[in-house]
This record gives structure tokens, sequence and C-alpha cells, in this order.
């Protein structure tokens, strides 16, 4: 309120009284000190305000959304956050998985936040090469979405070129999709052999398919006389 304090020059809305009829969103809401959490528990739960240097309530009639970065049941057991408050805030408690566990979103969301820096910087939208989804499908994330999100921006600026961009994989324009698929399963199954030193076994298992398999598909490709003229003299 106006005169509240030295340079409160006039009245002034805060966040709830603003937000009247709409939502508030309260992000990284386990950083938040416990004495406003006290305040925040305080309007959800008889829906009032007061502003500072006023001794009426007002109502604040808003949604409430709250994100966390952790999960708050440790914080509760530290004392760092209200048992109360979250038992307020989690009437309908909504957890969403690490990016690492969600692999099938990697290559939608960093084409999405690619093509969004495309455009936001200017640049014509870059196409990935084969491969690259799963390159990213295979990165730990431990920044989450975040890190997912810089990491297409500097690809879409040219910053980031994908490891592994192999100029063996078969160009194969115009060929047919069960070609082309061939192609990319022997570049890969290729790939699994050199890093492993031509062991099927240890291949295999990076691959993540049976050694009977991998042997069957060295033998329809041609790799396995790859592999010995790559140990050959």
């Amino acid at each position: 309120m106006k005169g509240a304090f030295t340079g409160a020059l006039s009245d002034r809305q805060g966040k709830f009284e603003h937000a009247a009829g709409g939502t508030i969103f309260l992000d990284e809401i386990e950083s938040m000190p416990l004495a406003l959490q006290a305040k925040i528990l305080r309007v959800l739960q008889e829906k009032v305000i007061e502003r500072l240097g006023e001794n009426g309530p007002r109502p604040a009639d808003v949604r409430v959304l709250a994100a966390a970065k952790s999960d708050l049941s440790g914080e509760i057991a530290a004392g760092r956050f209200r048992e109360d408050l979250f038992y307020r805030l989690a009437t309908v408690d909504i957890r969403i998985p690490p990016l690492r566990q969600r692999q099938e979103d990697i290559g939608l969301l960093f084409g999405h936040f690619a093509s969004l820096a495309a455009h936001r910087y200017g640049r014509a939208e870059r196409q990935a090469p084969a491969g690259f989804a799963a390159q990213l499908r295979g990165e730990a994330w431990r920044g989450n979405v975040r890190e997912l999100k810089a990491r297409a921006e500097r690809f879409a600026l040219g910053l980031d070129e994908p490891a592994n961009q192999s100029a063996e994989i078969p160009a194969l324009a115009g060929a047919a999709l069960p070609d082309r698929l061939a192609a990319y399963e022997a570049h890969l199954i290729r790939e699994a052999l050199e890093k492993h030193e031509d062991n099927t076994a240890k291949a295999a298992t990076s691959l993540g398919i049976p050694h009977r398999t991998l042997n069957e598909k060295i033998a329809r490709y041609g790799l396995r006389m790859a592999a010995e003229k790559r140990s050959a003299p």
C-alpha cells in the first residue's frame, strides 16, 4: 500500500491480486524459503491476501500450478519444505520422467527446438544426418530438456556438428525404402564391429540383438569378409 515503507509512493497489486481469475505458476518451488511457504499456504487455505501495509484481506481467486526439479518428499524429510503445503499443492500430481527415460521424445523435441532456433536467428533449417537421432538417444542428458534445447540451438547455428557423421552410409538417393534400411543397418553393424575390434559378442550386446542374429546379418551383408580384410596384413 502507499506509504507502507519508504519509496512506496502508490498502491501496487501483488502477483496474486494481479492474477485474479487466472493462473499463477510457481517454478522450482523447492527453492522457496520456509517463511514464504507459510504465506503461500495461507493463500491456498483461506483464498485471501493482504497487501503490505493493509489490515484487511482481499479475495484471491487464482489457480496455482507448481513445479519442482526434485522429489519434494526428500525436501520434506530434510525440513526444507512444508508437508502441509505439499498436500495443498498435490491435488493433481503429474510426474514427468527425466528426458533419458523418454527416448521416444528426444528426436521430436530436438527437431522442434532446432526449427524454432533457425527461425529466431534467420537461418535455414538444417537436416540432421542419418543416425543422429540414435546418437542423441544414447546420451545421458543430465541437464534434461534445457540441455537438449541448448544443443538444438547450437546445431541450428552450425556450431555443433553431429559426431560420427560418416560418409560410409551409402547415399542411395531414389532407392527403395528396404534398400535404404538395409544399407543403414549394415552401416551400424560395421560401426559396432569396428568399435569392438570384431568381437561379435560385444557388438551384438551393444546393438541390442542376439549373437546369432548378428552373425546372420554379417553373413547377409558380406561384413565378415570386410572384417577379415581389416585384420589382414
